[in-house]
């Protein structure tokens, strides 16, 4: 008789230290949010790209919207963003993310997208229209944008958003050069840093932000040069945070970093001249992003006042 086949063995996955475990979502404000985006018909980044503080900042009805659909056109190893042909663009979206803002009451918004290599623009002008209606609709609300790198369409992309003159600019480089090529193929590490330092170039004024993900086999020396290319960029705002595996498929974690790594880290950033660092295992881009952009314009107000000083 012949042996049986043997049971399929279930992928390994490596057990998440004490520091990085999150409590399930059941709050009421959770539950409030999650509605308010079912009915607009809007996508969020929280919910697509499986953010571990959804339940915190859902409760705080704090949510980073996705703009441009929910379907990328690229297949980053890190992202949890499903991959292939985006739907056309919503002529609607705008106005809906400002009504999102408006009934939230919210102080901040982030407004993120999926990469949308297909259009001419890639995606540049729905991010103008949605800053223009949340002009109208929720002025008093500031706008941080954190947009794809819009390659091979960068120069008049960047142009066209920067004349919009949202509050902060984001752009993550995600991960250290080495590592693109396996980590983020579709994407060039000068190129989004070319990016970034072009905003500060037409704007002086805006806010530039950018982000990391540890724990992907980087080495701490090159997280150091990172920061110092972000701040020949003249890079604001430096966000460092841990890479969580979403799914099997998905790029491994090489390393749960430990939180006085993450200190350490902060602690040198703001030695090499940020004016805000943010780093934590929890880190993202749009965590606490209203609390920080209050830090940046008190950082700033301090940094003249020594200046007139």
């Amino acid at each position: 008789m012949a042996d049986a086949d043997p049971a399929p063995v279930s992928p390994i996955r490596t057990r998440k230290p004490d520091w990085l475990r999150v409590k399930a979502p059941t709050s009421v404000g959770f539950s409030q949010t999650r509605r308010l985006m079912r009915d607009l018909g809007l996508n969020t980044v929280c919910e697509e790209a499986a953010c571990p503080n959804i339940g915190e900042c859902w409760t705080q009805k704090h949510a980073t919207v996705m703009i441009l659909g929910d379907t990328c056109t690229r297949a980053c190893a890190f992202c949890n963003v499903k991959t292939g042909m985006p739907n056309p663009v919503d002529p609607l979206e705008p106005e809906h993310v400002a009504t999102a803002a408006a009934e939230l009451g919210l102080e901040h918004i982030v407004i993120t997208s999926v990469d949308r290599d297909d259009l001419p623009d890639g995606g540049a002008t729905q991010f103008v229209r949605v800053i223009e209606a949340m002009r109208r609709r929720a002025p008093e609300t500031t706008i941080e944008i954190l947009t794809p790198d819009f390659r091979n369409k960068a120069d008049e992309a960047v142009k066209r958003i920067v004349d919009a003159r949202p509050d902060v600019y984001n752009h993550n480089l995600e991960t250290v050069p080495r590592l693109y090529p396996t980590i983020r193929p579709g994407a060039r590490y000068f190129h989004s840093l070319r990016l970034l330092e072009r905003v500060k170039t037409l704007d002086p004024t805006i806010f530039t932000k950018s982000g990391l993900m540890v724990g992907l086999g980087e080495e701490r020396l090159e997280i150091h040069q990172v920061m110092d290319d972000m701040r020949s960029a003249d890079i604001d705002f430096l966000t460092i945070g841990q890479y969580l595996q979403p799914t099997p498929r998905h790029a491994k974690v090489i390393e749960f970093v430990t939180p006085d790594t993450f200190k350490s880290y902060a602690s040198l950033g703001r030695a090499k001249g940020f004016a805000l660092v943010a780093a934590s295992p929890l880190t993202r881009s749009s965590y606490h992003a209203g609390a920080d952009f209050a830090k940046l314009k008190a950082a700033r107000l301090a940094k003249h006042q020594r200046a007139d000083a």
